[in-house]
């Protein structure tokens, strides 16, 4: 059919994770650009809603670039997330994952390739940590971070591997779809979920780069990013058995009874409140200290905001005071048939924790942020 050109399509697929970084996608296409220009190649920036408007600045170049693409997730936030999105939308059988703030080596990407082509690999992994590769100008705190964070996740991946942390590889898309099912994708460390949920040993390579200093924007490393590692690294070890956001959700309940003890306390024996005074004071603030931590980490990509933050605050209580019956309920039916008072109040309380989990879930959490008002 005359005028019917059909496009090549990408043989590499270059998936970057992004939020607020408006000030690199240009620089990151251009360098892309530059060392694939004899590969057939694709870029998709996966943003999660940035508001310094990344997506709209990618839609953009996109226009008249077709090597570039855009997916924008709405009410959803974390990089392996992001990531696992990405490489399911492309067709390409090979994908690469980079940060999009220019600190990996881009000019790896063609080695990379050359490697899973010629060396039937599963996947080549840029490492920081082999001969010729180096951490850059990170101060020593950072590097000490990052040894302990490389010790914590060494029983998830092979003894050979350096740079478990690293956030810089390429792997056959095939391996991905046998492995992805299997993944938590949960915080930033996709390599490391990735080998951990390998149904069979990933045949690898490692290739050295030096990291660079940020090109733009600031860094996304912080406080949850290491709660995020953590949460990762639980759900690998119990995934399987209990959901790794009851756990999350737990601990934050436990903080919460802590509070509750020393509201109560303050209000009762401080300042002279009657009990139960006292007690509906410390069971209010409790919850909300429960409901704002929950919603800060737990649900972090869910995260509540504006007049959403109050009604799912306001669920969040009626939930959790049936949750409260229920407990109450259940260690008193069992006390009363005399068995053990500690067994029984326990008891009580995984009743009350499962409850609150499950419907603050569905009722708080459920509905995706982008549809909440």
């Amino acid at each position: 059919m005359q005028g019917d050109v059909r496009p090549v399509a990408p043989e590499l697929s270059i998936v970057v994770p992004t939020f607020n970084e408006r000030g690199n996608v240009a620089e990151l296409t251009k360098r892309l650009a530059t060392v694939l220009r004899d590969i057939a190649w694709e870029v998709i920036f996966v943003d999660d809603d940035s508001p310094d408007s990344t997506a709209e600045l990618a839609r953009s170049i996109a226009r008249g670039d077709g090597h570039v693409r855009c997916l924008q997730r709405l009410g959803r936030r974390g990089l392996s997330s992001a990531c696992i999105e990405g490489i399911l939308s492309t067709a390409a059988p090979y994908v690469a994952v980079i940060d999009g703030d220019l600190q990996h080596d881009e000019r790896l990407l063609p080695s990379m390739l050359a490697l899973l082509k010629g060396e039937g690999l599963d996947l080549v992994v840029g490492s920081r940590y082999v001969a010729g590769g180096g951490i850059g100008d990170w101060d020593e705190s950072r590097a000490r971070i990052s040894r302990l964070a490389t010790r914590l996740g060494r029983r998830f991946v092979p003894e050979s591997l350096t740079d478990p942390m690293s956030g810089f590889f390429m792997l056959r898309t095939q391996t991905f779809y046998e492995t992805v099912r299997n993944m938590s994708g949960v915080g930033f460390k996709i390599l490391l979920d990735l080998f951990a949920s390998a149904k069979r040993p990933l045949k690898f390579r490692e290739l050295p780069y030096e990291f660079r200093t940020r090109y733009a924007g600031e860094s996304k490393l912080d406080s949850q990013a290491a709660w995020d590692y953590g949460m990762l690294l639980l759900d690998k070890l119990i995934g399987h058995y209990v959901p790794v956001r009851f756990v999350a959700f737990s601990i934050v309940g436990g903080l919460g009874m802590f509070v509750h003890l020393v509201i109560l306390s303050l209000s009762y024996r401080g300042l002279g409140k009657s009990f139960v005074t006292s007690q509906i004071a410390a069971t209010m603030i409790a919850m909300t200290f429960n409901y704002a931590v929950n919603n800060a980490i737990t649900y972090r990509d869910r995260r509540l905001k504006g007049w959403g933050w109050l009604r799912g605050w306001l669920s969040f209580v009626i939930g959790c005071s049936v949750g409260a019956i229920a407990n109450v309920g259940v260690a008193s039916y069992l006390f009363e048939r005399h068995y053990q008072w500690l067994l029984d109040g326990i008891a009580g309380v995984l009743v009350g924790a499962v409850w609150n989990y499950a419907i603050t879930l569905v009722y708080t959490w459920g509905k995706p942020a982008h549809v909440q008002k």
